[in-house]
């Protein structure tokens, strides 16, 4: 049964880049339904973990399971579409697309994976909806305030209903309320939905609200 409840193992994982040893076998396991925090100095290999669990890089050694999938199992074609389907990323900076709407933009991951174009749009009007975005729709980026553009954000990394959510920073370009309010949303969504949220944050109002906190120092779990 524990098997099931874990929506993400990390085993014994190590990366170098060049002579750089950045992660020296980290070992991490994420409850489903549960919001983990991610803390440390610059530099101790937070956002360097975040992208190997995401799958954006290859451990040089060790195991990441999601889902109860080991990704080292998966090809590179395989691994873009588990990525597309079973993780979903939120980023200090939005990534949103500047010529399209929040609608649009929004509504690429669902297109990725095979929605209609009509399928796509329903999901990402509905998450918009939910995230208090539904007059801003039509809005591109450009019109949107730093609040609503991360929060158009976090309904593009949801609308393929995920296993897990990997937050990098995503409250550091945000003022103190809009943070505020941006983490208050992690924890209503997680109530409303049951998703899992792994952030790595330097906010310690947020690192301390959560269900998990792990400290990294020099590329370990400490």
């Amino acid at each position: 049964m524990q098997e099931q409840k874990l929506v993400l193992q990390v085993n014994e994982v190590f990366k170098k880049f060049g002579n750089l040893e950045v992660l020296k076998g980290v070992n991490v396991t994420v409850e489903r339904g549960s919001i983990v925090s991610i803390v440390g100095p610059s530099g101790a290999g937070k956002s360097t973990l975040l992208h190997v669990m995401g799958t954006l890089e290859t451990a040089d050694k060790g195991e990441i399971i999601i889902n109860g999938q080991n990704t080292g199992n998966l090809n590179r074609k395989q691994i873009s579409g588990f990525r597309n389907r079973q993780i979903g990323f939120i980023f200090q900076f939005h990534h949103l697309l500047p010529e399209f709407t929040a609608l649009q933009n929004v509504m690429l991951p669902a297109m990725i994976a095979g929605k209609t174009t009509a399928e796509a749009e329903q999901a990402a009007g509905k998450w918009l909806d939910l995230l208090g975005l539904e007059d801003r729709k039509r809005h591109k980026p450009a019109e949107l305030s730093g609040g609503e553009q991360q929060r158009t954000a976090v309904a593009r990394a949801l609308i393929n209903n995920p296993s897990i959510i990997l937050a990098d920073e995503p409250s550091g370009n945000l003022d103190s309320v809009n943070a505020r309010e941006l983490h208050e949303l992690f924890f209503s969504l997680r109530d409303k939905t049951g998703q899992t949220f792994v952030i790595v944050t330097h906010n310690n109002e947020l690192a301390e609200m959560v269900d998990k906190k792990l400290m990294m120092k020099d590329g370990k779990i400490i």
